[in-house]
């Protein structure tokens, strides 16, 4: 039986370097947060001798299998200002990166369907205003308006009672966020690894000098984990553990048509969210599978109440085919929060516990682990994220106000 060979890697993207015996930092996981940091760390610090290593291959995991959504309208003060701050930098990527990705700030809907909705989303746009991020509550009529083709009949299981809507929130075009962090990260000399499995650590007593890798030793000064779902794997390797669970979370598009859907829906109660991509497919989510597990795949019977939900909001919908489904691993901490910071290993940090709400985090969970591993220590913006919180009790739990999963 013969193979056919890769195509060779085109380097007008980036380098396909051969990874080096040592780096000032090695950064593990090559998704959106391993890739924003490298960015970060090369334009804010300076610290340009960063190896990005990935498993597979660039961006194959969690920030291709996500949709896309981005917005800040958390309810605590501590997760608003890092998704603001996210968002903002959002709005200035595109220009700072000299890369389209399609950013579009189409807007985010909530909805509310009982009156416990309501009062939630009311209390959150307060606590938005509070905090400088765009918010507003809509009436079933305002939010017929925002979405023509929602079914806001009063005749349905779970009538539409209003909805929180952020005008700024939006999507944009997962795997060209990647490329254009990759390429100017490449540009400033960062060296990004792909099929390089990091397998252990280098230690000396309790401080890490180095990983194991499938492609022999690489010895650093620090170490950073940004592996998503696979965070708590690799920290057990490095001799402690973490308070996160992982779980696959799918998600579904279906084939292309005419732009019919304005915005971005989502229902908690009735369990679903629906945008529409720029090509013109249907992209639509629920929540995640019961089960830990680390598989990229998820189960039929939540793509069929996920469809089933679908076709009760928008029943414009019913006859739309599915083209294709995925599933990323998502990690959940106790509180529903991220763990930015330190941990108990000397020169290892960690960027975990995002859940569903790691792509629009991208460049502010970027921003602030490349000052963390750079100072070592944090920053403003992600101090109240320490992993010390869950044995102090300063918890930032965000069940309620994530909502669906998303």
């Amino acid at each position: 039986m013969t193979t056919t060979p890769l195509p060779e890697h085109p380097d007008w993207l980036w380098r396909n370097p051969e990874p080096r015996s040592s780096y000032d930092v090695v950064i593990v996981g090559a998704g959106g947060h391993g890739l924003a940091t490298a960015y970060y760390l090369a334009k804010h610090h300076g610290i340009t001798n960063v190896a990005v290593l990935e498993k597979g291959w660039l961006a194959g995991g969690n920030m291709a299998r996500n949709t896309t959504i981005i917005r800040s309208n958390y309810l605590w003060d501590a997760s608003a200002a890092i998704y603001e701050r996210a968002l903002k930098l959002w709005e200035q990527l595109p220009e700072e990166l000299d890369y389209d990705f399609l950013f579009s700030q189409r807007g985010v809907l909530n909805l509310a369907h009982t009156l416990q909705d309501v009062r939630e989303g009311v209390r959150r746009v307060n606590a938005n205003r509070l905090n400088g991020v765009d918010a507003e509550w809509l009436e079933p009529d305002e939010v017929a308006k925002v979405c023509p083709i929602l079914n806001v009949s009063a005749d349905t299981r779970y009538p539409v009672l209003g909805g929180t809507y952020q005008p700024r929130a939006g999507i944009a075009k997962h795997d060209h966020v990647a490329w254009a962090l990759a390429r100017r990260a490449d540009d400033m000399g960062v060296d990004l690894i792909q099929g390089c499995e990091v397998t252990g650590f280098l230690k000396d007593g309790d401080r890490v000098v180095g990983v194991e890798t499938n492609r022999g030793r690489i010895r650093a000064g620090r170490v950073g984990l940004a592996a998503a779902g696979h965070s708590s794997v690799l920290a057990e390797r490095a001799g402690f553990r973490l308070p996160v669970q992982s779980h696959p979370l799918q998600a579904l598009v279906s084939e292309l048509h005419e732009p019919v859907h304005p915005t971005v829906v989502m229902s908690n109660h009735v369990h679903v969210y629906v945008s529409q991509a720029h090509k013109g497919e249907l992209v639509m989510g629920a929540g995640v599978d019961a089960y830990n597990g680390y598989g990229q795949r998820g189960s039929f019977h939540v793509i069929e109440q996920q469809m089933a939900a679908a076709v009760e909001l928008f029943p414009v919908f019913a006859r739309a085919h599915v083209l294709r489904t995925w599933g990323g691993i998502v990690d959940v901490t106790p509180d529903a929060s991220p763990v930015i910071g330190t941990t108990p290993i000397e020169n290892l940090y960690v960027n975990c516990g995002w859940g569903t709400g790691g792509f629009k985090a991208t460049p502010a969970a970027g921003l602030t682990f490349a000052h963390t591993i750079a100072t070592g220590e944090p920053h403003p913006l992600n101090a109240p994220f320490a992993l010390d919180r869950f044995t102090t009790g300063a918890l930032v739990d965000e069940h309620g106000a994530a909502a669906v999963a998303h």
